[in-house]
């Protein structure tokens, strides 16, 4: 008798948390922080390698995260839901105010490999040397070379903490072979951590590693679940283009209805998406009754 195989949504489940001995209690030490921050990025390597994570998803979800602690570090207090607002429900070619634009920088970060004239092209407050000779780096850990490219930014530009950052994780990402950035020290990171430097900073950034790592597992794991079920829907679908929807849900943090619009109707995609949210796959993420945003 043949079995049928694997169910995605039985492997998004077998994501493991990370394991308690890494975060129970806190780092006092380097030594003790190096240890459990390189425990967890082990396992974040190997949950990033999984295929049935949504991973650009996962990426978007994660940039949302850090654009919000990028925004409060400049003193403003902006929630999730005025991020996405600024970004989707401003038209194309606007400008989405320095809170969104953040986010906006965070997304096209992520969006693309890392490669030098990609952050070239996001990074633009930065010399274009900088970058490469940040990426190029091969001595010291990963952290290292993330303490040290956040050190020398904000010796050199102290008001530049986002793109600091966006760099940081983008060299982080190159030392543990990742083709994109996950963001990871910018969830975590706080305000007062990036005016530390030396070994105090590198603390700071083995902390963070711990606190971003305990984001990310188990966003990946509830995201793969929430993927498996709507790629499982998506067959039912009768709307025209229904596909194509799908993964641009399975790739972008949230979405108005008008995203859907290069390839069907205006009806058709505020229809598809009221669908989804019946299905149980998609969620309406601002309990609006007009300018909504969906989002697995």
């Amino acid at each position: 008798m043949r079995h049928p195989g694997p169910d995605p949504a039985e492997n998004a489940i077998a994501i493991a948390p990370l394991p308690r001995w890494i975060v129970a209690g806190s780092a006092e030490t380097l030594a003790d922080a190096a240890f459990r921050s390189g425990a967890a990025l082990a396992h974040l390597h190997g949950v990033a390698a999984q295929s049935f994570i949504p991973h650009a998803l996962w990426r978007d979800r994660l940039a949302l995260a850090a654009a919000e602690v990028c925004v409060g570090s400049t003193g403003r207090r902006e929630s999730q839901a005025a991020l996405r607002d600024a970004v989707h429900l401003t038209r194309a070619g606007d400008d989405p105010g320095p809170a969104g634009g953040v986010f906006a920088l965070w997304s096209r970060a992520v969006a693309r490999p890392i490669t030098v004239a990609h952050l070239e092209r996001t990074l633009a407050s930065l010399p274009a040397g900088q970058i490469a000779l940040c990426l190029a780096a091969t001595e010291g850990t990963p952290v290292d070379r993330a303490a040290y490219v956040i050190e020398a930014v904000l010796t050199d530009l102290p008001r530049a903490e986002t793109a600091a950052l966006v760099l940081a994780d983008a060299v982080l990402g190159t030392a543990m072979g990742w083709n994109h950035i996950l963001p990871v020290l910018a969830v975590a990171l706080k305000l007062r951590d990036l005016r530390l430097r030396g070994d105090d900073l590198r603390l700071a950034c083995h902390r963070a590693i711990l606190a971003g790592a305990k984001q990310a597992v188990p966003l990946a794991a509830d995201l793969a679940r929430r993927a498996a079920g709507l790629r499982a829907v998506a067959p039912k679908l009768r709307a025209k283009a229904a596909d194509r929807a799908v993964e641009m849900f399975l790739s972008r943090d949230a979405l108005a209805p008008s995203s859907l619009t290069t390839f069907m109707s205006d009806r058709a995609a505020r229809r598809l998406s009221d669908r989804l949210v019946e299905l149980g796959v998609v969620r309406e993420l601002t309990g609006r009754d007009s300018f909504r945003l969906y989002g697995v």
